[in-house]
């Protein structure tokens, strides 16, 4: 059994994006096949248009019509730091700068007070901003310039894709979108089976 691979194309990518994506400053990474964006089945019941994100599995799930979602590899965070519970897409930027929290300046820092948007900037080419009514998270869906970590939990909280799987999430989303996030330690979801 096995999942139908999407297409992953770069006519999303508007001249902007392969401009700055054409020579980024990191290595490339090679996402084991599990991680890459696949089509897969979908059992749960969030409506489609939904994204739900299993931290313990490390995929997020954009739930399409007829029992189908398409499956991201992400990273996730590290289990002190993860957000979990429902959320609303509140905003959404293309290449956005990042304003390190000053909790980020004492665990991680020293950064720079704002980091400009582009390929060596951790948010990587889309964001995706949490809301829970009127309020900012500080929680993102974005890529990010470190691919080679897509499949663990390795962030400080925020869900991370590689920068294609972002562009193409990105221009399926609205403000407004509910996203699911699964907890650690809330099992394994039985979510999708592999497509054959």
């Amino acid at each position: 059994m096995q999942a139908t691979l999407a297409p992953s194309s770069n006519a999303a990518m508007t001249p902007r994006d392969r401009q700055l994506l054409a020579h980024p400053p990191y290595a490339e990474a090679t996402i084991p096949d599990q991680f890459r964006r696949h089509i897969v089945d979908y059992s749960r019941k969030e409506q489609p248009g939904t994204i739900l994100v299993d931290t313990n599995s490390r995929y997020l799930y954009y739930v399409l019509p007829g029992g189908k979602a398409i499956r991201y590899g992400v990273a996730v965070g590290e289990e002190a730091l993860a957000f979990s519970g429902v959320a609303t897409v509140g905003r959404m930027a293309e290449w956005p700068d990042w304003i390190p929290t000053p909790e980020i300046q004492a665990r991680l820092g020293p950064y720079p007070a704002r980091v400009r948007g582009g390929p060596a900037n951790p948010l990587g080419a889309r964001a995706l901003y949490l809301y829970q009514g009127n309020k900012d998270t500080l929680y993102r869906i974005h890529g990010t310039n470190q691919p080679e970590y897509i499949g663990q939990a390795i962030s400080s909280g925020c869900i991370r894709m590689i920068n294609a799987d972002v562009i193409d999430l990105f221009d399926r989303v609205r403000p407004g979108t509910t996203v699911v996030v699964l907890g650690p330690g809330q099992g394994v979801s039985p979510i999708a089976a592999w497509r054959s």
